[in-house]
């Protein structure tokens, strides 16, 4: 066999192995889209103090609170429950730091002792679970299983002092951790310098009489009422929220204001003269928007 004719037979054998290697098999993934997971908020093995603590617990040192948090937080109002669906996706089994955990769509009854800890401006402006931007100013909160959304009272059983906050987001993944309260909450329950707290969560729902957010109003109100979408400490951070909305919800554009009380920018939609097209129009925007207003008055 001569040089040439060996070379010829090595390039034949060549293109037949690519030929039978190059084309792989088709994917056997089902032609479907899978609902995006829960938001799961990373937090580090270990948690450095920016603050005295326990060793239970506290928030880390790149989530404290703002350098200057504003005024009279102690006055920012409990959430109240209202009859809300639950999230389409936020209720789906997840899983967080090798653990798997199963959301309960119908809890009726919780209640339960343990750490409570918060979390702050390292996810201010950030999706929760349910896609809403966090709010370190809100009442809110995150639970590894509760309904989202769900509604909690919460006792510091340091100082007996309760609030009721929202749930919206999911955690904390932390052992003996029962509750992540936003900044804004643990500041009323007085333990945002310890970083934790032992707490009472029980489970909340809503009255019928007492579904609105401004309770005291009748169905033809004796002050404007108004939709607040969110609050904020900075200006800017308050205006790109609104253009969003606005774009978001067209029909809406005139009634999208932002003001400006005890020392944060507030988004909201408004005035509504009848508290019942003020629940209407909350529904629509949650509709839209996947984020459920809060009924405010003047």
């Amino acid at each position: 066999m001569t040089l040439g004719n060996l070379s010829l037979l090595l390039s034949i054998a060549i293109a037949i192995a690519g030929c039978t290697t190059a084309r792989q098999p088709a994917s056997s993934v089902p032609p479907f889209i899978k609902p995006p997971s829960p938001v799961v908020k990373a937090e580090p093995k270990s948690a450095p103090a920016a603050k005295p603590r326990n060793n239970d617990g506290g928030y880390y040192l790149d989530d404290g609170p703002d350098a200057n948090p504003p005024p009279n937080l102690d006055k920012i109002p409990d959430a109240v429950p209202r009859s809300e669906k639950l999230h389409p996706y936020a209720n789906e089994p997840y899983m967080a730091f090798g653990a798997r955990y199963v959301p309960t769509k119908d809890a009726r009854v919780y209640k339960v002792r343990g750490v409570a800890s918060w979390y702050g401006r390292r996810y201010h402006g950030k999706p929760t679970a349910t896609g809403e931007l966090y709010d370190m100013y809100q009442m809110t909160a995150a639970h590894p299983t509760l309904p989202i959304p769900s509604y909690a009272r919460v006792t510091n059983l340091q100082n007996n002092k309760a609030v009721t906050v929202r749930i919206n987001d999911r955690g904390p993944f932390r052992q003996q951790r029962v509750i992540d309260l936003s900044y804004a909450a643990a500041y009323k329950l007085g333990y945002v310098e310890q970083g934790s707290a032992t707490v009472e969560v029980e489970l909340v729902t809503a009255e019928p009489a007492a579904v609105s957010a401004a309770p005291h109003l009748g169905a033809s109100a004796s002050k404007d009422v108004y939709l607040q979408l969110g609050a904020f400490t900075v200006r800017s951070s308050a205006d790109s929220f609104l253009n969003k909305f606005r774009s978001a919800l067209a029909s809406l554009r005139e009634a999208l204001q932002i003001s400006f009380s005890d020392g944060l920018y507030r988004v909201r939609s408004g005035p509504y003269k009848s508290l019942t097209v003020a629940k209407e129009t909350a529904i629509r925007i949650e509709r839209t928007t996947q984020l459920m207003p809060v009924i405010v008055s003047n």
